[in-house]
């Protein structure tokens, strides 16, 4: 083996980000007094529905005062307004801390004048066009052209540097309002993360004294069932293992994913499917929960938030969020990291101290859990009470 045959670090999933966020458009081409107005009207129109961001630089070419103790010689200055809060930094901040200031968001709207994103909407404006020809070389991913009152054409040079430029859809500037704010809708709808199905069974199962993945509740192993449950809803679903030992004992006609997070309970399970597909969704199912039906899943994935970095259950005996029956948004793998960073591997606990969508459980019980043979009984009869009813009917 030769020195560049080795592998220094080991290879991990990156999700797909820019240099904000995983949907952010760099805007340029005109005046930064327009862009900047546009960007007002897009994420005035989607922020009832989306997270929405705009990043800037200032146009102050003069050296200016630090702000506040920024000053006096901190690095940090935090001050918590009545109506928003506000953090002013004195060092300038990387790529990585960006994303992580911006990792909630769905939308970022950049001015390309100044910045740059990982797609672009490009205005054709005449007076701005040697502004334009100096910035060719960000045009990466040019996904729609907007012309101002006094151009009607893609310029020469544009169409040299862009092999596509024939393919990319146009707008009016001033009076296509509705169309452009429309065209962002469209590409957030078709951003909306894939969901996948995780059905955790890699507890030890103490105080039940067997395995309860395993226990027979509708005529297969629970975690089969749960998993053939989540199949009808999601892209790909896996059963959540502790180990390879486990993952042996699991049927091969199911995906199987053991923890890349080890010792730490459910909290593992979930950021190690994150670990394995950063980008999807995962509908996140204790198989211990045996009374969760496809009503229950149904009315979970309807009102489904992806603005919000999870979708929970209020738990059926309090009013905090049931972890183990939730859908986890991509924006939350680094939130649960943050959280596990600072010494937290309680899953319900970030949900309590994060922006989340809580639900009213469909029904009584519907989720409850369990850990007891005791539990176990009052369950199983439920549960033959409700296919008597069913077979009744």
């Amino acid at each position: 083996m030769t020195l560049n045959d080795r592998k220094k670090h080991t290879a991990l999933i990156r999700p797909v980000m820019g240099n904000f966020a995983r949907n952010e458009w760099a805007i340029l081409g005109g005046p930064c007094t327009v862009i900047k107005f546009l960007a007002d009207q897009v994420i005035s129109a989607l922020s009832p529905d989306y997270q929405c961001a705009y990043a800037d630089t200032s146009h102050n070419d003069d050296i200016i005062g630090l702000p506040g103790k920024l000053a006096s010689g901190a690095a940090l200055e935090y001050i918590d307004q009545l109506n928003h809060s506000q953090l002013n930094y004195k060092a300038a901040l990387t790529p990585f801390t960006q994303r992580e200031l911006f990792l909630a968001m769905d939308l970022v709207l950049v001015n390309g004048n100044h910045q740059q994103a990982r797609a672009q909407i490009v205005i054709i404006d005449i007076n701005k066009r040697a502004s334009l020809q100096r910035r060719l070389d960000q045009l990466s991913n040019v996904e729609l052209f907007l012309f101002a009152d006094n151009a009607s054409e893609v310029p020469d040079f544009i169409q040299e540097a862009l092999p596509n430029w024939q393919k990319i859809p146009t707008l009016k500037l001033n009076n296509d309002t509705p169309q452009i704010i429309n065209f962002f809708k469209n590409k957030l709808q078709q951003a909306r993360p894939v969901l996948n199905g995780l059905v955790l069974a890699g507890g030890k199962s103490a105080r039940m004294g067997y395995d309860k993945g395993a226990v027979n509740w509708y005529g297969k192993e629970q975690r089969y069932h749960m998993a053939d449950l989540l199949k009808k809803y999601c892209d790909e679903v896996f059963i959540s293992c502790r180990d390879a030992e486990q993952q042996q004992q699991i049927d091969n006609s199911y995906l199987s994913l053991p923890d890349t997070f080890t010792n730490l309970g459910p909290y593992g399970g979930i950021l190690s499917a994150f670990r394995e597909h950063p980008d999807r969704a995962w509908l996140v199912v204790a198989c211990d929960l045996p009374l969760i039906d496809e009503d229950v899943l149904q009315h979970l994935i309807a009102n489904r938030n992806t603005a919000t970095i999870a979708t929970a259950y209020k738990s059926d005996h309090n009013d905090f969020p049931e972890p183990l029956i939730t859908i986890y948004e991509p924006k939350s793998y680094p939130t649960l990291l943050q959280f596990l960073a600072q010494g937290y591997s309680c899953p319900r606990k970030v949900l309590i101290n994060s922006d989340i969508t809580l639900l009213q459980p469909a029904r009584p019980d519907a989720l409850a859990n369990v850990n007891t043979p005791e539990e176990m009984d009052r369950i199983k009869r439920i549960i033959d009470q409700k296919i008597a009813n069913t077979n009744a009917s």
